[in-house]
């Protein structure tokens, strides 16, 4: 087994931080600065977010998804609406989501609550996917058990034979969620774990002005 010493395995960052005389009132102009720098920078999935969702039992768990779009109002990505997220998304709409931009030294995390997307916005997003991929929607029972990958690829297989020749329809058992962010922290990471942590904060979802705090790293 390869043994590692990991309180040895650390790296420390750059010295250089957030600039904090320029900072938005707002918090979605600066993630899409951060989020074209992150395309910018050739990373993978820049727009790759890990969420955790909750259900009422206090069943917590978490996955990544992508984002495929975002404003003022919150940041969306699609799913099965029968899926273990959605499931627990229906029960307890309070979600978080996080950025994991780590080659740039950076983060960006929300929470907040989901709101399920206009069936036509998810509608016009699936018709926009790779056939593949609209395929994949019908043939995926999300978080459903089964056999083996065998009985995934028949479906796959029958779905072909049903839809060819034609459109992929929408399934209404999937689209998309928009998180409507009550927070946002923006951390950048700096010299000797003295790191720059920018929280952006409002009381609720209606609230249109946001507080601007610092935070110790």
């Amino acid at each position: 087994m390869l043994q590692v010493d990991l309180e040895k395995l650390r790296n420390d960052y750059s010295d250089k931080g957030i600039d904090l005389t320029t900072l938005p009132s707002a918090p979605i102009p600066l993630f899409s600065v951060w989020f074209e720098q992150a395309v910018e920078s050739g990373i993978s999935d820049p727009n790759g977010m890990v969420i955790a969702t909750c259900a009422e039992l206090a069943e917590i768990s978490q996955r990544t998804v992508l984002m495929k779009s975002f404003d003022e109002k919150g940041i969306c990505f699609y799913t099965n609406y029968t899926s273990r997220k959605s499931r627990q998304l229906n029960q307890n709409p309070h979600i978080s989501g996080l950025f994991p931009w780590l080659a740039l030294h950076r983060q960006v995390s929300f929470q907040g609550e989901v709101r399920i997307m206009d069936p036509e916005q998810s509608k016009r997003y699936f018709h926009s996917r790779p056939r593949g991929s609209q395929i994949g929607a019908w043939a995926s029972r999300q978080s459903e058990r089964m056999s083996g990958r065998e009985e995934l690829e028949q479906r796959v297989q029958e779905l072909e034979t049903r839809f060819a020749g034609r459109e992929v329809p929408y399934p209404e058992f999937w689209g998309g969620f928009e998180i409507q962010p009550v927070r946002v922290e923006f951390w950048q990471g700096r010299n000797s774990r003295l790191h720059d942590r920018v929280v952006y904060s409002r009381s609720s979802i209606e609230e249109n002005d946001w507080e601007v705090s610092l935070l110790n790293p």
